[in-house]
Parts: C-alpha cells; sequence; structure tokens
C-alpha cells in the first residue's frame, strides 16, 4: 500500500514545488516507485519533471471534476520509477467548481485510492493556499511535510497550517499524521538562517526533519532543465540533501 505525503504550506516560497519534485526524485532514485501529483494551478511540478503544461489534456482537474480514472492521466518521466499526475490552468476554476458538489473535499482521495497500491509513494506539491485543493490533499494524505524557509517571516502562518491540520484531522481524515516539519533554504554563513533553525527546533522538536536543505544553485537550476536536481547534478549539495531526506523519511516509516 503506497504511502500518500502532501507537501504544503500556504506561504509561497518556502520550497514546496522543490521538494516535492527532489523528495519524489530521491525516493525514485532509492527503487521506490514514486508519483508526484501537481495539485498546484501554477504546474510547476509539472514543468519541473519535463513535460509541457500547455499540452496536458488529463490533469488531476479532470480526475477530480470530471471522475476521470487518474491511472489515464498519470504520464511518465525521463527518470526511472519516477512518475507525475500533472496539473494545468484549469485547476484554478476547480474550486468554484466543486463548491456545489457533494464530499466535495474528498474528490483527491477518491481520485487517488484506485491508483494508491501501484505506487510505493505518492507526493503532492500542494498550492501556496489553504483552499479546497489543498484540504483535498490533505483529505486524501496520510501524513504532510511542512516547509519552513529559514528566513525572517519563517514561523508566520505556520500556527494557521497547523490549525488546519487539526481541523481536517477532526472531521475529514483522522489518520493524518504530520511526517514533520522540513528546514529549507539554509545558508549557513547567516546568522539570521542559524537563528531561525534554532528557534524552529526549540519549538517543534521531534517534529523537525534532522536534514536540512541548503540554499543551493543546483536546485534552483534543475527546473529550468525539466529535471530534477540528482539528474542534473547528482554530487551537488542539494541533490545529496533530499537524497538524506528521503533516507530519513524511509527509516521513519520502517522501510530503510
Amino acid at each position: 500500500m503506497g504511502r500518500i505525503i502532501a507537501i504544503a504550506n500556504q506561504k509561497g516560497g518556502v520550497g514546496k514545488t522543490t521538494t516535492a519534485i527532489n523528495l519524489g526524485a530521491s525516493l525514485a532514485a532509492l527503487d521506490h516507485k514514486t508519483l508526484i501529483v501537481d495539485a498546484d494551478p501554477q504546474a510547476n511540478s509539472t514543468s519541473g519533471v519535463g513535460h509541457n503544461p500547455k499540452e496536458v489534456h488529463k490533469s488531476i482537474y479532470e480526475c477530480m471534476v470530471d471522475n476521470i480514472p487518474a491511472k489515464d492521466c498519470v504520464m511518465e518521466t525521463s527518470q526511472k520509477d519516477l512518475y507525475l499526475l500533472p496539473s494545468h490552468i484549469d485547476l484554478v476554476g476547480a474550486e468554484v467548481e466543486m463548491v456545489n458538489l457533494e464530499n466535495r473535499e474528498e474528490k483527491m482521495r477518491t481520485a487517488l485510492l484506485p491508483i494508491k497500491d501501484d505506487f510505493d509513494f505518492i507526493i503532492i506539491d500542494c498550492s501556496p493556499s489553504l483552499g479546497l485543493i489543498t484540504i483535498n490533499a490533505l483529505t486524501a494524505s496520510d501524513s504532510v511535510i511542512i516547509p519552513v524557509q529559514c528566513e525572517y517571516f519563517a514561523l508566520e502562518g505556520l500556527g494557521k497550517l497547523l490549525n488546519t491540520i487539526q481541523i481536517i484531522q477532526k472531521r475529514l481524515n483522522k489518520n493524518l499524521e504530520i511526517e514533520g516539519i522540513l528546514l529549507t533554504m539554509y545558508d549557513v554563513r547567516l546568522r539570521l538562517s542559524n537563528q531561525v533553525v534554532e528557534d524552529v527546533q526549540t519549538h517543534f522538536k521531534q517534529m523537525v526533519f534532522e536534514n536540512i536543505i541548503p540554499r543551493n544553485i543546483k536546485l534552483s537550476e534543475s527546473p529550468s532543465f525539466g529535471v530534477p536536481a540528482i539528474v542534473h547534478d547528482a554530487e551537488s549539495k542539494g541533490a545529496i540533501s533530499y537524497l538524506n531526506l528521503a533516507k530519513e523519511i524511509l527509516s521513519k516509516n520502517g522501510l530503510g
């Protein structure tokens, strides 16, 4: 049975898509069949693994709104064991279209359930909001990773997200766990980065992943080539950090 992990934070620019792509690619590199679900209308995960969102005709949008089977929408990537359930701009309209639907918070869970056994991991890249699509992603998931950037406003909005997760645990998905808080965009030279790491670790203790993702040019560059960092430059600090994160998650789930 595959494990579904959402990557969520309503703040933009914290490394959600970078984490979805590179964690997915790292799990695939470790021989775990992995599906990235792009649940963000910006479709950056889709282009980040080499597909043009403008050429996508069947996406997570059609799965949720038109009940098209997810297996018909899954695409291969250039990397072995890494697959994509893409997004496109129509996902913006999905929230409005779904407002009057019955069980509207459970559309993604219903879509992913038939393919859950086909993968070891399903990683959902959420949009930077706490709207209906993100609620769907959290309702469909076994756990959630919360990326937090090592910058001044890092903890802003985190309380609101944790509160939303609690509401979902109570009402929609009692099995939802917090996989961990992931510190991203760490710059060892900056006192502020070190201060944020210390604050988050003091505040959230065991919830924080041991592995911290550094600021890294190869992580920033690789989406423009349509490949994860591990394919772009396997020796880069960014690629190695995500590989270590994948190993930490496997170990935590008794698979390492």
